[in-house]
């Protein structure tokens, strides 16, 4: 007898148009171009929380949040860390474009979800200037934080026959 796959939601968070901050995008283009197990969908939510905080609603086993994280270390350091899903709101403070994941974790309670089980995927940021593209430090970054993404997908099982 086999188990249906888990259904994980990776969402790419962040804001192309502020430097690293489009970290999130990018990092989730990376990780689309290969393929994605069953019950896997890659989406690119930019600055849209409401969309994802609605699109959670539909019932997922995880969630892979991939974004920018605050200036706080070594620029381009990837680090990965679960959201404790009873208290969402002392998960680290990402990074402060438009989207606040802890607004979108209380939108998502108003509106009678729940988080699924939810790993942050982010690397620290050079700057989150007005440019497009990000610093040297944090495009490098980027293979390793999709390497990152799939290792958590295979620690939630839904991480067979993904590639790098």
């Amino acid at each position: 007898m086999t188990s249906a796959s888990p259904r994980v939601l990776i969402a790419g968070i962040g804001n192309i148009f502020l430097g690293d901050d489009g970290f999130g995008p990018e990092t989730l283009r990376a990780v689309a171009a290969g393929p994605l197990p069953d019950g896997v969908r890659a989406v690119d939510y930019g600055i849209r929380g409401m969309h994802l905080a609605y699109d959670l609603l539909d019932g997922w086993d995880g969630l892979v949040l991939v974004d920018a994280l605050p200036d706080r270390g070594a620029p381009g350091a990837v680090r990965a860390f679960e959201v404790d899903r009873e208290n969402p709101d002392t998960a680290p403070q990402l990074d402060a474009h438009a989207m606040d994941p802890a607004s979108v974790f209380a939108s998502l309670a108003a509106l009678g979800g729940t988080l699924p089980r939810t790993v942050v995927v982010g690397c620290q940021v050079r700057d989150v200037d007005e440019r497009i593209g990000l610093s040297e430090p944090v495009a490098r970054a980027v293979p390793d934080a999709a390497a990152a993404v799939r290792a958590v997908l295979t620690e939630f099982g839904a991480g067979v026959g993904v590639e790098g």
